[in-house]
Parts: structure tokens; C-alpha cells; sequence
């Protein structure tokens, strides 16, 4: 997490907790990193001032701040003090050494399958620990995620709300990120676990491709776009495109839990660490074979022309035709040398898979069908004999009457 040093309007001490430098700064205030007496670290937010002045604010802000020390797990920065009665509010938490998701993927690119899926797990643990205390987050985004040495953590409670509150911003400000936040939120419904499993899913995918599913512009038209138009998914990897998509509900009902999720990506994590499902014909995105359910959905954008482009080309040896055979498309198949019919020769290794048509049609060995070639020689031999053997019966038989009817 990068550093900033104080600045002049900066306090130096605040509660038991020497300020030492800037953490950040948001529009509830801004954070600082602080230490006790025996140097226990701690990220401490100051409230702004004009937050401090309206009264709803404070109420709401001592009911969060007391909802916030229910939450149990190892998933979230632990609150370690509060002074709500304060001139400007505060509260501080465990502070968690390490970048956020934001600035990793920033630095260092999209995250591996396997790794984002193992991320997602945890935070959704997390996030069981904080519903089940009754508190709803309300603004889960890469950035409010740290990726600590012990796992990830969930950050900044600051504008969290309990189940069921009124989502109306207070002195001008917005709660939540847009590209992050749930279409009820904009609508100005109320808050459930949902709505934090709606920014989930949009952080997951961000984790994957480096961006919102909802993409980049204004407030107006990002906030337009959670709730009138369809997550773009292109880049998020198949193993986690279904569940990302679910989480992406417009109707709340149909998320799934935060629970379920952390079974399915523990799932997930487990089968892509062993590098399960990398085969040539890969399985549907729901992870049914292909042989059990229906075709799976076709990529959109410029995946949709690497998808044909693959699917067309891959495994057709040099100069040998990509065409895809009548039905195996729909089996996923690449473009195959024909399978020879019964007795023909197979084709010389490295000879074109097209069958030339001056070639000279081979015999088919007499015999039954199906029969291995020395068998198809014994039975030829066999035949022979016996044909050779009643040849000579009848030319002795026909003799032998002829010199009967002589004398």
C-alpha cells in the first residue's frame, strides 16, 4: 500500500495512536497509519469534517461501528478502537501489510484461474463472517480487498449499512463505486447480502480482466449500465465466467449465497491448481461434458473469432484440409484424417490425409468381415484345399464310371 508523508492540516496524534503517515483518502475521509504505545499498527480514519457536523451521519456511523465489532473471521481488518463522540469521528482498524487487488493486477496483470478463484474463496468467506453479524458492505471493490502474506482481506466498513437501512446518501455523497454497485443500489432500494455478492462478482471479474464487466465512462453511464445492460465477460476464463455471471444478477433473488460461493471457487481453485479440464475438447463452462447436457453458449466479441479460428484449425496437419467434418463440430472435434473403411490401407505417415482420385483401388481380402489378415489367409488356404480335394474326387469318380461302362 503506498505511503504518503503528513501534511500541514494533518493531526499528528489521535485517541492513544501516533499518526506516522497517509494511507489514502476517500469521500468519508481520510486514513492514516498509526501506532500505540507498544507498536501495534493500525489504519485510523478520520471523518470529514462536514460528515461530522450532520447528526444522521454520526447515528448511522455508531451503529456501523458497533455492527462492525460483531464480525468474526479472519477475513476482515479487525476494529481495534473507535471514538464516536469525538469532534470528527474515528475508528481504526488492524492494519494489513500488502497490496490491494487493484494495485496488484494494476502492477502485475490479470490473475491466473487458479488464483483469482482462490482469492474469491476467501473473500467469500469473508463476507459469510460479515452478513452473519448482521452488516451489509455496500461498497466491495478491488481496491477496499488487501492481499495480506495470511490471505485477503476485507477493508473499509466505512459507509457499511445493517441489513435492511435506506441507502440515501447524506451531504452529496455517493455510496458505492460506480461500476461496483448493485442496480438496487442505484435505484435507491434497500441493501441485502445480495448486493454485496453483486459487487463480488464484478471484483472477480476485474481480477481476471483488468477492468469493470461494466467497462469505463462516467458516473451516469456506468451506473446506466449496471443496471440496463449485460456484464461484458470477454477474458474472464471458463472455469468462473458462469458463477461471475450469476453473481451479475439484476434480480437479487437469483445471486447466489455467499456460502455457495465459497464451496464452488474452493472447488474451482482446487481443480484448475491441478490443471484439470486442459484438454483438447474442453468441457461446457458449467462443467458438464460435452456429451452429457447441450452445446455451450458462443463467445461474443473477439473471442468469438479465436473460438472459430481454433475450432476450424486445430490438429489439421500442414497442407491437409481444415474442414470440419458433417457432425463434428457439434462434438468439438478438429478437423480429422477420414477413418478408412473396412480393408482399405491406411494412409503412409506424412502423406496427404485426401485420397488421390487416380489411385488404384486395393482388393478387399475375401473373408469375414472384421477378420484379421492371417485369419482371412488360413481360410483362403483352407478353401483351396478343400476345392483342390474335390476337383481330384470327381475326376477319379468320373474315371472310374467311364472304364465300368467300357467293359
Amino acid at each position: 500500500m503506498a505511503m504518503m508523508r503528513l501534511r500541514r492540516e494533518d493531526p499528528r496524534v489521535v485517541g492513544a495512536f501516533r499518526l506516522h503517515r497517509r494511507l489514502g483518502a476517500g469521500g468519508m475521509g481520510v486514513v492514516y497509519l498509526g501506532a500505540d504505545k507498544r507498536g501495534q499498527r493500525v489504519a485510523l480514519k478520520v471523518i470529514r469534517p462536514e460528515l461530522a457536523e450532520d447528526q444522521e451521519f454520526r447515528s448511522r456511523f455508531a451503529r456501523e461501528v458497533s455492527a462492525a465489532r460483531r464480525i468474526r473471521g479472519g477475513c476482515t481488518a479487525r476494529l481495534v478502537a473507535a471514538d464516536l463522540e469525538a469532534e470528527r469521528p474515528w475508528f481504526a482498524t488492524q492494519y494489513v501489510p500488502g497490496p490491494s487487488l487493484h494495485d496488484k493486477v494494476a502492477e502485475h496483470g490479470v490473475l491466473p484461474a487458479a488464483e483469482a478463484a482462490s482469492i474469491g474463496a476467501a473473500l467469500a468467506e469473508g463476507l459469510v463472517a460479515v452478513h452473519e453479524a448482521g452488516v451489509v458492505h455496500r461498497d466491495l471493490k478491488p481496491s477496499n480487498i488487501l492481499l495480506s502474506p495470511k490471505g485477503p482481506r476485507i477493508i473499509d466498513f466505512g459507509i457499511a449499512w445493517a441489513t435492511g437501512a435506506s441507502t440515501l446518501t447524506h451531504v452529496g455523497t455517493a455510496v458505492g463505486s460506480p461500476g461496483f454497485l448493485a442496480p438496487e443500489q442505484v435505484r435507491g432500494a434497500a441493501v441485502t447480502p445480495a448486493t454485496d455478492v453483486f459487487a463480488f462478482g464484478a471484483t472477480l471479474a476485474y481480477a481476471a480482466t483488468a477492468d469493470s464487466p461494466f467497462g469505463q465512462g462516467s458516473s451516469e453511464v456506468m451506473l446506466y449500465r449496471v443496471v440496463h445492460e449485460e456484464p461484458d465477460l470477454a477474458g474472464v476464463p471458463d472455469a468462473l465466467a458462469p458463477l461471475v455471471h450469476a453473481c451479475l444478477a439484476k434480480d437479487p433473488s437469483e445471486r447466489p449465497s455467499t456460502v455457495q460461493l465459497a464451496e464452488r471457487l474452493a472447488e474451482i481453485a482446487a481443480r484448475e491448481a491441478r490443471g484439470i479440464g486442459a484438454v483438447a475438447a474442453p468441457p461446457r463452462r458449467d462443467g458438464i461434458p460435452k456429451a452429457a447436457g447441450p452445446r455451450p453458449e458462443r463467445p461474443v466479441g473477439r473471442r468469438a473469432e479465436e473460438y472459430a479460428q481454433q475450432r476450424t484449425q486445430r490438429g489439421a496437419a500442414p497442407g491437409a484440409s481444415a474442414t470440419v467434418p458433417r457432425g463434428a463440430a457439434a462434438r468439438g472435434d478438429a478437423a480429422r484424417t477420414p477413418v478408412p473403411r473396412q480393408g482399405s490401407r491406411t494412409p503412409a505417415r506424412g502423406s496427404s490425409s485426401r485420397t488421390p482420385a487416380s489411385r488404384t483401388p486395393v482388393r478387399t481380402p475375401v473373408g469375414r468381415p472384421g477378420a484379421r489378415p492371417g485369419a482371412s489367409r488360413r481360410l483362403m488356404r483352407q478353401r483351396l484345399f478343400v476345392f483342390v480335394t474335390v476337383t481330384l474326387l470327381a475326376a477319379i469318380c468320373i474315371a472310374a464310371l467311364q472304364g465300368c461302362h467300357h467293359f
